[in-house]
C-alpha cells in the first residue's frame, strides 16, 4: 500500500462485528445508464463526458496527483476527494453509509485484506458488468486475485506489496555475514549478529497477524479458503504454517528478535542505527525508510526473501488494496471510468511516480522503472528485486469473508505466544479456535483442520 503503516492495521473487533451482522445492506440504483448495475463501454465513455460530481474516499497520497489528471482530462466530472481516515475510521466510516443507505461515496479506496467484507455481502458492484474482466492481463495474479471473489471482480487494483528483504550491508559487512538466501541461514545469521553485538537484532517483531499471514503465505500455507459466500474452512496447522513457526520458534525462544513495537521512534532509531539489522516487508516500504530512518541513508540494500528450499524462489504479498465503486452510487459509469483512468496506464504511472509500487504489469516491465537508482539504497536499482518478488509470490492465496475480525483477535491469541516466548503453534492453533467460532456465530459454516 502505501508507505504509512496506519494503512496496512486491521480493523477492529467492533467493525468486524458491524460488518457482518444482518450483512450489508444493498442499495438500488437509480435506473439510469450512469447509476446502472451494467454499462458498456460507450456508456462509461458517454458519463465521462457528462456534468458529473464524484465522491471519492482514499488515504493515498498518490490519489491527489491522480484526480488532478483526470479532472484535466475529463473536465465535465468533477472530483470530491476525501480523506476520512486511515484502518479503522475509514471501514467504520463506509460502513455506517453502507448500513444508513445513504451518504456512502462513489468510490472507496479498500485494502485487499477487508475486501470480502465489503464484496461478499453485497456492498460493492460487480465491475465484470462494466467489462473488468478484459483488464485482468494488466495486473499481477496476486493482486488480480485479491479483487477476484466468489465469481465477481470488486475492485480494479490499485498498488501491491511483493515483499523483500530489507538489510543493512554495513551490519552484515562489519560482522562477516553473507546475506541469508534461506529461513535455515537467515537464522544462523541471527545468532551470529546477536552473539557479536548483544544489542543488535536481525530483525523485530512483537506479533503482527498482517506479517504472520503474509510469512504463512510465502510459506506455501493456505488457511483460508471460501467455497461461496458462506463456507469457510479455517486452517491454521497447515504445512505452510508449520514452517514458518518451525523458523520463527527459533528466533523467539531465543531472544533473536528485537523487543522492539513497529512503527515506533524507538522501531525508527533501530532501523538508523543499524542495531535492527533486517525487514522482512512490502514493496512500499522503501519511502519510509527514507522519511523515517534518515541516518540510514547509503546503508540499506534490497534482497529477495530467505526460502525454505535453496535455489527455489517464493514470495507473498504484504499490503496494498484496490479501489472499489459503491452499489450506493448514482453514478456507476463515470466511477467505473474513475477506476480505468486511476488504475489504468495514466494513473498508475502517477502513481509510481508519487512513491506507490504498482500492481500493473506494464509498468513492472517498464526499463525507466526497473533501472532507477536509489541514493539511499547505495544507487541499486532495487525495483528490479522487487519486481521479480512480484513474479515470485506464490498463487492461491485468499482471505477470510471476516479478516478484520480475525486480525484484531491476534493479539489475544498468538500475541500470547510472543508475550510468553512460547509455542507460536499453540498460539495458531489458538487463534484458528477463536476465528472459527465467530464466523460460525455470524452465520457461516466454517470448518477446521
Amino acid at each position: 500500500m502505501t508507505n504509512n503503516h496506519r494503512f496496512r492495521r486491521a480493523a477492529s473487533a467492533a467493525l468486524a462485528a458491524s460488518l457482518l451482522v444482518g450483512g450489508l445492506a444493498a442499495c438500488s440504483s437509480s435506473g439510469t445508464n450512469a447509476g446502472a448495475e451494467a454499462a458498456s463501454a460507450d456508456d462509461i465513455a458517454t458519463a465521462l463526458q457528462t456534468e458529473t460530481t464524484l465522491t471519492v474516499w482514499g488515504w493515498a497520497p498518490q490519489l491527489e496527483p491522480i484526480v488532478e489528471a483526470f479532472e484535466a482530462k475529463y473536465p465535465k466530472v468533477h472530483v470530491n476527494l476525501e480523506n476520512v481516515g486511515t484502518g479503522n475510521t475509514h471501514y467504520t466510516k463506509l460502513q455506517n453509509a453502507v448500513k444508513a443507505g445513504t451518504g456512502a461515496p462513489d468510490v472507496a479506496q479498500i485494502e485487499y485484506n477487508a475486501l470480502p467484507q465489503f464484496a461478499l455481502t453485497d456492498a460493492l458492484v460487480d465491475l465484470k458488468d462494466f467489462g473488468a474482466e478484459e483488464l485482468k492481463d494488466n495486473y499481477t495474479e496476486s493482486t488480480w486475485g485479491s479483487v477476484s471473489l466468489n465469481g465477481g471482480v470488486y475492485a480494479l487494483p490499485q498498488d501491491s506489496g511483493p515483499m523483500a528483504m530489507f538489510y543493512r550491508a554495513d551490519v552484515f559487512e562489519k560482522h562477516g555475514i553473507s546475506v541469508p538466501a534461506t529461513w535455515d541461514e537467515y537464522v544462523a545469521a541471527a545468532k551470529t549478529l546477536h552473539a557479536a553485538d548483544p544489542k543488535a537484532y536481525i530483525t523485530s517483531d512483537t506479533g503482527d497477524a498482517g506479517f504472520a499471514t503474509s510469512m504463512i503465505w510465502q510459506a506455501g500455507g493456505k488457511p483460508y479458503t471460501l467455497d461461496g459466500s458462506t463456507n469457510v474452512s479455517v486452517d491454521l496447522q497447515d504445512e505452510g504454517a508449520k514452517k514458518w513457526t518451525g523458523t520463527w520458534n527459533q528466533l523467539l525462544k531465543d531472544d533473536l528478535l528485537a523487543p522492539v513495537t513497529s512503527w515506533s521512534d524507538e522501531w525508527y532509531k533501530g532501523l538508523s542505527d543499524g542495531s535492527i539489522a533486517t525487514l522482512i516487508i512490502g514493496a512500499w516500504m522503501p519511502a519510509s525508510l527514507e522519511s523515517g530512518a534518515e541516518a540510514g541513508s547509503g546503508q540499506w540494500r534490497v534482497a529477495p526473501m530467505p526460502t525454505y528450499e535453496q535455489g527455489k524462489a517464493a514470495a507473498a504479498e504484504n499490503g496494498g488494496g484496490g479501489d472499489a465503486v459503491l452499489k450506493q452510487s448514482k453514478n456507476k459509469a463515470a466511477a467505473y471510468g474513475f477506476l480505468q483512468f486511476a488504475n489504468g496506464p495514466e494513473g498508475s504511472k502517477i502513481h509510481a511516480a508519487n512513491g506507490g509500487f504498482p500492481s500493473t504489469t506494464a509498468d513492472l516491465q517498464s526499463e525507466s522503472f526497473l533501472n532507477a537508482e536509489s541514493a539511499y539504497f547505495g544507487g541499486q536499482k532495487i525495483n528490479q528485486v522487487l519486481v521479480q518478488a512480484s513474479k515470485d509470490v506464490v498463487p492461491g492465496w485468499s482471505y477470510l469473508p471476516f479478516q478484520a475480525y480475525a486480525n484484531s483477535i491476534f493479539s489475544d491469541t498468538v500475541g500470547q505466544a510472543y508475550g510468553s516466548k512460547g509455542d507460536l503453534n499453540g498460539g495458531l492453533q489458538a487463534w484458528q479456535d477463536a476465528t472459527a467460532k465467530y464466523g460460525q456465530q455470524q452465520g457461516f459454516t466454517v470448518s477446521t483442520k
